[in-house]
């Protein structure tokens, strides 16, 4: 990694070899300008990620406390301030990802306007916004190791030889915000070449993970939606085989790839494979197929039938034309669905549940582990859940369980305000602060993420705000609601010239025009209010 000193020796040598005419140069302001943008491309970042990734499942696999986390993301400017928080208030960005959701690409960033989660959007809005939050986060560098070259000069102009080293020590081992993205290609917006081609552009835009799935892509649907339709194991496999390719292609070789299968809310398929001997993949997909015992003379003509133990199946077929699976047989499916993804090049697993249900989720995830002992899951602690009343049920069944008196409940009625202050809510609400680091132990998660927080807290605060700056809080709704707390919190945005850049660029301006810099700050600027 290039230091402040070696950046400036660097320049030093580059002025001496080639900058005969370069005397308002200084190697100190190219030094820092270096230092600020140690990124160059997205690929520096991709590698530079999935570095950080790989050591992370490293000590999962040692340690499962050690667990990783992200908020899905619709902007840089969201994903900035997350991972400046981060820094703020644990002092690190240590094993805190940022999440790209496919959804919130449909619902936030198409042209078309607001879309539902079916692969409808710009299939370019995703590598769009994975550099969009890389370009933020690497602002977010530059602006936090800019304060610290200003603190650094001011030592140095004033003689403190150790306050500067001190300072030096600290721009040189600075922790970045740029951090892991674990990003959504829905189910590949295609085959498996658009597959491939869109995996190469989101990995150029920094992405060292890209997480895939296996419903049909032109018929894709929200995980936590109804009319979901899977894809055979080989379709699914061809699009993991292209995703691993590009990112050899591009020299990312520790590129992580997350297999999704939606196999638990999904009933029916697109297509029967085609097997070639009893027990293998297809013959197992199809296994798996509704069907209904038929003598030959009930067939018609033109008709897709099986042959199962000897008999004659007629398959159950929508008028659609997609097959129907039986009833039962989705855990089933979810179970061979993600062995057979880690034995064939994927690196972890998401599978999507109807609840957030930390028995139910290591059920299926113990089941895989007792063929490939090392796996992993990444688990979407959805808003799709009503996390409330789901757990509060949970803790009325384990006072029944438990032989306690539950005659004060109504199980239906759990969401009720009546029972905020119960025994049973403080259980609950005690299982949902331990989620994370229950399913972590217990579950194989190694990473939890929350697809949708952005966009529902832009909502709310956006309602709240609404509801007293036209009501008659007038400006003290933003005033005691926003701004108030932003100074007391020591928000960085509150400042939010210098949080733009105003103060890089009033730097970069001395060193481009020196005294005839003309520069924003200074005492007629009003961010000095909240110096």
């Amino acid at each position: 990694m290039t230091t402040y000193a070696s950046a400036i020796e660097h320049v030093r040598a580059v002025k001496a070899k080639l900058g005969g005419t370069w005397g308002a140069i200084h190697p100190e302001d190219a030094a820092r300008m270096i230092v600020q943008n140690r990124f160059r491309t997205g690929l520096d970042i991709a590698k530079y990620t999935a570095a950080i990734m790989r050591k992370d499942m490293a000590e999962y696999d040692a340690d499962s406390s050690k667990y990783t986390q992200s908020l899905g993301c619709w902007h840089g400017f969201v994903a900035q301030q997350k991972m400046i928080a981060n820094k703020k208030y644990f002092g690190t960005t240590s094993k805190r990802y940022i999440y790209l959701s496919g959804w919130m690409v449909a619902a936030l960033r198409s042209d078309f306007g607001p879309l539902p989660d079916q692969s409808m959007h710009e299939k370019t809005s995703v590598p769009a916004l994975i550099e969009e939050i890389y370009t933020f986060l690497r602002q977010a560098d530059a602006k936090e190791l800019n304060d610290l070259f200003r603190a650094l000069s001011k030592a140095e102009d004033a003689g403190d030889k150790a306050k500067a080293a001190e300072i030096e020590a600290k721009i040189n081992n600075f922790e970045s915000h740029v951090v892991p993205i674990i990003a959504d290609i829905d189910a590949g917006f295609g085959n498996e070449e658009a597959t491939y081609l869109l995996t190469k552009k989101m990995i150029e835009a920094g992405a060292c993970a890209i997480q895939i799935e296996n419903q049909v892509s032109d018929a894709k649907q929200c995980g936590h939606q109804a009319g979901k339709v899977t894809v055979p194991h080989e379709d699914f496999l061809s699009k993991i085989n292209a995703v691993r390719l590009a990112f050899l292609e591009l020299g990312i070789d520790e590129g992580v790839i997350v297999a999704r299968t939606d196999s638990e809310g999904a009933d029916l398929t697109q297509k029967i494979p085609v097997s070639k001997k009893k027990g293998d993949l297809a013959s197992q997909y199809i296994s798996y197929l509704e069907t209904k015992e038929i003598d030959i003379s009930e067939a018609q003509d033109d008709e897709v039938l099986i042959k199962r133990d000897g008999k004659l199946h007629r398959p159950a077929r929508l008028a659609s034309g997609l097959y129907q699976f039986r009833e039962g047989t989705q855990i089933d499916r979810v179970v061979l669905d993600c062995v057979t993804s880690l034995q064939n090049g994927a690196d972890m697993l998401w599978i999507e549940t109807p609840t957030p249900n930390v028995a139910e989720i290591a059920h299926m995830v113990n089941r895989v582990k007792a063929i490939v002992p090392n796996a992993k899951l990444v688990y979407n602690n959805s808003p799709s859940f009503n996390w409330t009343l789901n757990f509060r049920q949970q803790a009325f069944d384990r006072f029944v369980k438990e032989g306690k008196d539950v005659s004060a409940y109504d199980r239906a009625k759990l969401m009720s305000v009546d029972y905020d202050n119960t025994e049973l809510a403080k259980l609950a609400d005690d299982m949902i602060r331990t989620f994370q680091a229950d399913a972590a132990r217990e579950a194989g998660v190694f990473h939890h993420l929350i697809t949708l927080p952005t966009y529902h807290t832009t909502a709310l605060h956006m309602h709240e705000l609404s509801k007293g700056y036209f009501g008659d809080q007038g400006m003290l709704a933003y005033v005691a609601g926003v701004q108030r707390k932003e100074i007391r919190e020591g928000v960085s945005c509150v400042k939010h010239q210098a949080m733009a850049g105003s103060d890089i660029g009033d730097d970069h301006k001395e060193m481009f025009s020196g005294d005839n810099a003309l520069k924003a700050g200074g005492t007629a600027n009003t961010m000095g209010q909240f110096s």
